[in-house]
């Protein structure tokens, strides 16, 4: 422990001067014993921790005792007590024990040190509980239960009494059965806790293990298995992430319009849409990043390429070309004709040659939400928040005008009214609902974020920082481009090619003719169209950019529409899926189980003839006789023969019968 301390070194002391001046006054005051050093500045004094102030002896002495490193095991002396017997505790203390123990050990050698120094033990105690925030009760009894023992020995004397009598008074289990019901219950499938004991109480009797009752099984494991373990191997790797803290990101620095992030939202409502179909809609919505505000939506069957395309229209038609955008990286949301050309899309196969896609085509920089233990984490969006608890579901899908068509927010969650996509209500009434809902969640006041600051709304901070912000504006051409779609085609020598986007009527596609392209050295070109008027005029362009020609569309074979053909694809898929599992539903029974229906093969009965040919030696010939089978013609035939036979014999003759 240090002895002497510089006028520099004790301004760090709260009971002394800040200066060293201060300090250096102080002590000639108050006649402190001091020595003269020197150094690069000079002579100076250090003064001797014995002379200064008790409260200032006594803040030194329990920082120093707060750095000082744990003490180690002594080697035993002549003593009155067995060391080995004072440290057994400590071999079988888990690691939060002995962490404790260190804790405590800190304190005590602080009051220690403080009574060295002359003060009373109730002072010395009094300061220390001031220092460590603890009850100068506590504090006083760990003190005196180490005052028998050497100061190497007390760190055991620390450990938590009620730890070590719990320990000594653990029921007996046998390892083999502690060891089968951890297998049996930290496994994915979720067993519950009494179904897994009972298959334990099972074994016991099996096996002839020891085991303590349920309630003993569950304090082992809590108090063995740390929760976030039993969480990983009972529910895996995503949800052991999500205990840790979700990280709070600053959007201050951001301004409004600097940074968008959009993503589809599933309604729970039936709609009749225009075609007559019961269906719930999705919408694909964009939001501001810093304000919060939804800047535009549109409404679709699906999730696709043309509501994200549209409704990135209508934000830059109103608002401007945002600087960075944030979306998933799902199979509608990073298309080809949206985000072609970013190289980590990792959806669909990059290619060189691939069309750049609008939203680098229009400067912006794209940004995907990351995956985490293969699922998407959906916390790196602010727009996830909008479709949580009181957000759209509520405001829109639970709306006074759709009452009676609510299709209920999980299957165990339906209402008393749900009719099961039996009717929808009108898309009218639908879109209405939904244009007040969005209204109302942007102008909803007292919004507790960052920059409403429990005070404004959406709307209201938006319009706030929008007026200050720095906006691109969009360009006629700009715009054009996202009323315009692309696709990289191949072009013949006769100066025809075909658009995939129009999807296949009987195994054909729409084909167009460029006149001025015929016999070009051109084998790969972009053709940009409009969506809904494939049939119409198109433009070719190159890979580099450079306008090329028109081209008309030759054979309308296809759709002339792609949202039609998408639609047109889906239903016959759905078609082709019904029908194949109304086909199986027919067959009640596979083959193999009709065959055990089939009725057991016996062996046939022999039929006996009832005429057979007799083959009988007569010299050197065979001759064949006829028979018809009779049994009481047969035996008197052979009594017959038989007397005959014998006749013969007794007359010496020769018989042929």
């Amino acid at each position: 422990m240090e002895q002497w301390f510089s006028a520099q070194k004790l301004t760090e002391f709260k009971p002394l001067p800040n200066t060293p001046q201060g300090v250096n006054k102080r002590a000639k005051l108050e006649n402190w014993e001091k020595r003269q050093v020197t150094g690069k500045r000079g002579v100076s004094y250090e003064y001797a921790l014995s002379s200064l102030p008790q409260e200032v002896q006594a803040e030194i002495i329990l920082k120093q005792a707060q750095a000082s490193k744990p003490v180690a095991v002594a080697t035993p002396k002549n003593l009155n007590y067995l060391p080995d017997v004072v440290w057994k505790p400590w071999q079988t203390a888990n690691e939060r024990q002995k962490s404790v123990a260190q804790y405590r050990l800190t304190i005590v050698k602080a009051i220690a040190a403080l009574k060295a120094t002359g003060l009373t033990s109730q002072k010395a105690i009094a300061l220390v509980a001031n220092e460590y925030n603890e009850s100068a009760g506590t504090i006083k009894r760990w003190f005196y239960d180490v005052q028998a023992f050497e100061q190497s020995d007390w760190l055991p004397l620390l450990l938590d009494k009620k730890y070590a009598k719990r320990r000594q008074g653990e029921a007996e289990f046998t390892e083999a059965a502690w060891e089968a019901f951890k297998a049996d219950y930290l496994r994915n499938e979720k067993p519950s806790f009494n179904v897994c004991y009972y298959r334990l109480q099972r074994a016991a009797q099996e096996q002839g293990w020891t085991i303590p009752s349920s309630q003993t099984v569950k304090r082992k494991l809590e108090r063995e298995v740390p929760l976030a373990q039993q969480i990983y191997l009972r529910e895996g790797e995503h949800a052991l992430s999500r205990l840790y803290p979700a990280m709070q990101r600053s959007v201050a620095e951001i301004e409004a319009m600097e940074w968008i992030n959009g993503d589809g939202y599933q309604h729970n409502v039936f709609v009749r849409w225009h075609n007559g179909d019961i269906v719930r809609p999705k919408t694909w919505i964009w939001q501001d990043i810093r304000t919060r505000k939804i800047l535009a939506y549109r409404t679709d069957l699906s999730e696709n390429s043309d509501t994200i395309r549209l409704s990135l229209m209508d934000v830059i038609y109103k608002y401007g070309i945002p600087r960075k955008l944030t979306i998933d990286n799902t199979r509608a949301a990073a298309n080809k004709w949206m985000t072609g050309g970013v190289k980590n899309r990792y959806r669909f196969k990059v290619k060189e040659d691939d069309v750049v896609g609008i939203i680098p085509l229009l400067g912006i920089e794209l940004y995907w939400t990351s995956i985490q233990f293969g699922k998407g984490h959906g916390q790196a969006k602010p727009i996830e928040r909008a479709f949580s608890h009181g957000g759209l579901g509520e405001l829109v899908d639970k709306h006074p005008s759709l009452a009676g068509y609510h299709a209920g927010d999980n299957i165990y969650n339906k209402p008393d009214n749900y009719n099961g996509g039996k009717d929808g209500v009108s898309y009218e009434d639908f879109i209405l609902a939904l244009e007040d809902g969005i209204r109302a969640f942007n102008e909803r006041e007292g919004r507790e974020t960052e920059i409403c600051q429990g005070v404004y709304s959406f709307s209201q901070v938006f319009e706030r920082d929008y007026a200050n912000a720095h906006i691109r504006t969009a360009s006629s051409e700009q715009l054009r481009l996202l009323m315009l779609m692309s696709e990289a085609v191949t072009l013949k020598k006769d100066g025809t090619f075909e658009l995939l986007c129009g999807g296949k009527v009987h195994n054909r596609k729409n084909r167009y003719l460029a006149a001025d392209l015929i016999a070009s050295n051109h084998k790969k070109v972009i053709v940009k169209f409009d969506p809904r008027d494939l049939h119409g005029t198109v433009h070719v362009y190159s890979l580099t950019g450079a306008y090329l020609a028109e081209a008309i569309c030759t054979e309308k074979v296809a759709f002339g529409d792609k949202a039609a053909g998408r639609e047109h694809d889906k239903a016959r898929k759905q078609f082709v899926k019904h029908n194949k599992a109304a086909a199986k539903a027919q067959q009640t029974m596979d083959a193999q189980e009709a065959a055990r229906y089939q009725p057991e093969f016996e062996e046939e009965e022999r039929v006996e003839p009832k005429i057979i040919e007799m083959i009988q030696r007569q010299g050197n010939t065979v001759r064949k006789i006829e028979v018809i089978v009779d049994d009481e013609v047969d035996e008197f035939e052979e009594a017959r023969n038989r007397t005959l036979r014998e006749m013969a014999l007794a007359k010496g003759l020769k018989s042929n019968i």
